[in-house]
């Protein structure tokens, strides 16, 4: 595909895009405050699912390799996934989905991500049962990506939602938070686990912070601890659907697939508070300019 063909795509897909919300915002205009509403939540609903363009992939992939790969493929299961996860990056890359230092940072996740899942492998918190080439320890590379899709995720859901915050805490503060978050997932297990002070602090150091973000023309805004447990809770319920597919298993799950215990929802709160304060590395936390269109 050539440079034009790309942007030509691009184009395409944001034409598509803006035509699709001036549509439903006519018609919403002409039948009342409801109509407004669920336009909103269309155009709420469709800047979520591109911000997790990446991340949606992946799990789709899972849940796909799960259903219909060939048992005896002459490529694992584990490998096709790290392959397609590359081909991805590479696609977002390429079509500009995503800047270069967006991908940085997001490479920085796969790093971080690996380097904790070849510890919690080891000390069997969790396990990958099928085979592969491409892997260190036994964790296959395409588990780096998993992580790696929550910090996509944030990247692109701050522009598409332009997001603004009031009170945010000092940067100083937020990166001494996440660091004592991911030496907390390693020291855990040699008795120091202090993840509830952990989400005490995050809740007082956040505590008066609110996000603005917009949908369509306006801006609305909700408590910053709100919006991200409920990230939290949707990463939650994709790992359902990661170890529902074998992709890995807990030890609980050995002898049949039961959910993932709701108590994972802290670890997946403060992981991505972590991931959420290595991405103001590149997209520092912004104010929002006044006078700001709310609704």
């Amino acid at each position: 595909m050539s440079r034009h063909s790309r942007e030509s795509l691009r184009v395409a897909l944001q034409q598509g895009y803006n035509r699709l919300v001036e549509r439903t915002g006519h018609w919403a205009a002409s039948h009342g405050r409801y109509a407004s509403w669920l336009h909103e939540f269309i155009v709420f609903g469709i800047k979520q699912a591109w911000s997790c363009l990446f991340g949606g992939l992946m799990v789709a992939l899972l849940l796909g390799t799960h259903l219909w790969y060939p048992a005896h493929a002459p490529l694992s299961r584990y490998d096709a996934l790290t392959i397609a996860a590359v081909l991805i990056q590479i696609a977002m890359l390429w079509l500009r989905l995503e800047t270069l230092d967006e991908a940085f940072v997001i490479l920085l996740f796969h790093v971080a991500g690996t380097a904790m899942e070849v510890f919690k492998t080891s000390v069997g918190s969790w396990e990958y049962p099928e085979p592969s080439l491409l892997h260190i320890a036994r964790v296959p590379l395409f588990t780096g990506f998993m992580y790696a899709s929550v910090g996509s995720y944030l990247a692109r859901a701050s522009r598409q939602f332009q997001l603004r915050f009031t009170w945010h805490p000092p940067r100083s503060v937020t990166w001494l938070l996440a660091l004592c978050i991911y030496a907390n997932f390693f020291l855990d297990h040699y008795g120091w686990d202090i993840r509830y002070g952990l989400l005490g602090a995050t809740a007082i150091i956040f505590w008066r912070c609110q996000v603005f973000f917009r949908i369509d023309h306006a801006y609305r805004s909700m408590p910053f601890l709100l919006g991200f447990f409920l990230i939290a809770f949707f990463i939650w319920l994709a790992e359902n659907i990661g170890s529902f597919s074998h992709a890995w298993l807990y030890p609980t799950q050995m002898h049949g697939w039961r959910m993932v215990p709701a108590a994972k929802l802290g670890a997946w709160f403060l992981l991505t508070i972590m991931s959420y304060v290595m991405g103001t590395s590149i997209n520092p936390p912004r104010a929002p300019a006044l006078p700001l269109q709310r609704v």
